[in-house]
């Protein structure tokens, strides 16, 4: 077997769908399955289309680019669709309805949280082959080995952590916090820690801020700390509240998104009329709660494992799911003699070249130089 990813992998600190990416990949090719992340091979058997937009840094090929390949390369393969945006999780406009006619090309759609998919039947999503897979993170880095469990008269520790900078990510509440820390009777009882880029102007007073951290050195880092906090909004999925809960922190969470679908029964949801009740809670709970983060359940071996079943699953239906196919293509048309000379060219060269230039407060500048003859 083999499956086309289409994300590019980034090595060090960057997003969830990155580590998501990285994750599947390493186990796939574990199991010998062969993965790549383009569209140059003709006998690619299964296509996993992360994000349909062409011009997400990321992104190896878009949704058309899949259409193509599918009526003038390789009529058999078939396309797993992946949900893990939505225009509700940053306040776009867009996202929502291009997901909608993206999958067009799709002929199993993957959803990262239940909450994800229901936005998308109720917006007009027509695609009836739905399933939803929770997120995982990976239990080889992120672990309970190095947790210290508070001992109940010291300064508790509450930690959070984002790649993103988007106020959504929950910055009202972890503002909120940090003046609540400078005042009795918080001051004596709580340490507050933040990881990651923070908004343009944004600026703790009593928090500990962190750059972003990855890999084994976001893992010793949360696992020093005794409760995670998160108060993104909207949030599809997200992995910090995953990584955090498998290094053993009970999680106070936002009730909002896909988040309380991870974290019920291991933490405790809040809304924004009652979080410092909820605080209180978490705090006066704690050893009862942390008890229970053993039996957390969502690793990236499970997820994997739930993404190999279903690749299996539709991979042996395959000749029957193109066959169906057909009618749906059709409407997209294009110059087949211009798609080809496109297609060797980008087998040939590398049309796209990408300068990521990282520099404070953890803005990104990224400078996209493409062949105009491939515009």
């Amino acid at each position: 077997m083999k499956i086309s990813i289409s994300s590019k992998i980034i090595e060090g600190p960057w997003g969830g769908g990155n580590l998501f990416v990285k994750n599947l990949s390493n186990f796939l090719e574990n199991k010998n399955i062969k993965v790549v992340h383009n569209l140059f091979d003709s006998d690619i058997d299964i296509i996993l289309l992360i994000d349909p937009r062409k011009d997400s840094i990321t992104t190896s090929y878009s949704y058309l680019d899949v259409i193509h390949y599918l009526k003038y390369v390789n009529t058999n393969a078939v396309v797993v669709h992946r949900f893990n945006e939505c225009d509700e999780r940053k306040n776009t406009t867009g996202v929502n309805n291009f997901m909608i006619k993206a999958n067009v090309c799709s002929d199993l759609n993957i959803f990262v949280s239940d909450w994800l998919k229901q936005i998308y039947l109720n917006q007009g999503l027509i695609n009836t082959n739905n399933r939803v897979i929770m997120t995982g993170a990976d239990k080889n880095v992120f672990n309970s080995e190095g947790y210290k469990l508070w001992d109940g008269s010291s300064k508790i520790k509450i930690v959070t952590h984002h790649w993103g900078n988007n106020p959504n990510k929950g910055f009202e509440i972890y503002k909120k916090l940090d003046d609540m820390i400078k005042t009795q009777p918080y001051k004596n009882l709580i340490e507050f820690k933040y990881i990651g880029n923070l908004p343009e102007n944004f600026e703790f007073e009593n928090t500990s801020y962190l750059e972003p951290l990855a890999g084994n050195m976001l893992a010793n880092e949360l696992s020093s700390n005794h409760i995670y906090l998160t108060a993104s909004k909207n949030e599809p999925s997200g992995n910090h509240h995953i990584e955090a809960a498998q290094c053993g922190l009970p999680i106070l969470y936002l009730d909002s998104g896909g988040i309380p679908e991870f974290c019920k029964g291991f933490g405790i949801g809040f809304n924004e009329y009652n979080f410092e009740e909820k605080l209180n809670e978490i705090i006066k709970n704690y050893f009862k709660i942390q008890k229970e983060m053993i039996n957390y359940p969502y690793s990236s071996d499970k997820m994997c494992e739930e993404y190999l079943f279903e690749f299996e699953k539709i991979y042996k239906n395959k000749t029957h799911i193109s066959k169906d196919r057909y009618n749906k293509l059709e409407s997209h048309k294009t110059n087949k003699i211009l798609f080809f000379i496109k297609y060797n060219i980008k087998k040939t060269i590398s049309s796209t070249y990408y300068l990521k230039i990282l520099f404070k407060q953890g803005k990104r500048i990224k400078l996209k130089i493409k062949s105009t003859f491939l515009k």
